[in-house]
Order: structure tokens, then sequence, then C-alpha cells
């Protein structure tokens, strides 16, 4: 199809899965849905947050480096936004460290997948997935239907990980454990997330 073959889809899968799994601040964030809210809630953050990294895909397939050549100020308007949104995200998980899970109810299906969705929107680590590694594994000129297959595969993975990883830390046997250290964990996902998001800022 328009030069693309399994060679290049699986080597395609194989860079996202371990992009994706590897703990950045859209892992940490579908991890604190999943253990606040339960599996639902992890879910539908996963699916927010995989809808925008596939776009990120269909974007970078379309040109999104050329873009970023010419105007390098959009890259790091859109780097300055995602850091301030990951330290807003870190301060909340702080804030509500030490707060009752009875007092922290489920967030509703829309703001968990608007959640997702606006994280990975400045994610400096799903933009640069984009253009860098997209761009080394599949070849030029990819027709349309090509490009909406990757992009289609980018999402579909992408929402089976984030789905298996809300449903395992959503078990009781895992959940009771969060719950004996929820003070120290959400504070340690605070710091990361914070961390992450100074990050960003200084390194734009």
């Amino acid at each position: 199809m328009d030069g693309l073959t399994a060679g290049h889809l699986i080597a395609f899968n194989a860079a996202l899965f371990f992009a994706v799994a590897a703990p950045g601040p859209a892992f940490l964030v579908c991890l604190q849905a999943a253990l606040r809210g339960g599996q639902r809630e992890g879910i539908v953050t996963g699916i927010g947050l995989a809808v925008t990294a596939g776009l990120w895909t269909l974007a970078a397939l379309f040109g999104l480096e050329a873009i970023f050549d010419a105007y390098p100020f959009v890259y790091t308007s859109m780097k300055i936004g995602g850091g301030l949104l990951v330290l807003a995200f870190a301060i909340q998980t702080w804030r509500h460290a030490t707060r009752p899970i009875a007092d922290t109810p489920p967030a509703s299906p829309r703001r968990a997948f608007l959640r997702g969705f606006l994280l990975n929107l400045g994610n400096s680590k799903s933009i640069l997935f984009s253009v860098g590694v997209l761009l080394l594994i599949f070849p030029p000129n990819l027709g349309t239907a090509a490009m909406l297959l990757v992009t289609l595969d980018h999402i579909v993975l992408e929402i089976v990980v984030y789905a298996t990883l809300s449903t395992l830390v959503s078990r009781d046997a895992v959940r009771d454990r969060y719950l004996a250290a929820k003070p120290i964990l959400m504070r340690a996902m605070g710091l990361v997330l914070g961390a992450l998001g100074l990050r960003l800022l200084v390194a734009s």
C-alpha cells in the first residue's frame, strides 16, 4: 500500500510500544486516573491520550517537521504550553495526595477523555516521537490511505497499552496497596510530573 510494508508496521509498533510503556507524563496520568477512578476512568483517559498521539502521527506524516523547521516559535510555544499543563497536573496531584479516596470522586468520561487529550497536545515526548521515529521508519511520500492506516494503528496500540495498564492497577489487590501508600505514591508522581514540566520549560 503506497510503499507501506508489514516490516514498516512491525518496526513502528515495536518502537511505539516502548515509547508508550516508558514512564512519562501520559503514562503517569493514565496510571493516576486508573488508581483514583478505576478501570473505566483509566481507559477513557488512555483513549484521550491515544487520540491526540495519533493526530500527532498523522501531522508528522503530512509534514509536521517542515512546519517546525520553518516556524520554530510554533514548537517552542507548544513546549511551553505543554510544560505549564504538566506542572498544573503535578500541583493537583501533590495537593490531592492526602485526600481520602472517598473525597476524590471519579472523573466523568468527558473530563477523563479531555484530560488525556489536552495533556498530549503539549507532550513533547509524543511530538518528538512523531517527528523523529516516524520519519526514520516510513518511506517518504506515503499515500493518504497508508497514512490513515498508520494513524489508526497508533491509536489502537496506545489504547490497548493503556487499557491493559488500567485493568491491572484497578484490581483489588493492587488498589488496596495503592490506598495504603497513596500519599507517598501521589507525591512521588507529583514530583516526577513537576520535574518533567520544568524540563519542558527549561528546554524551551
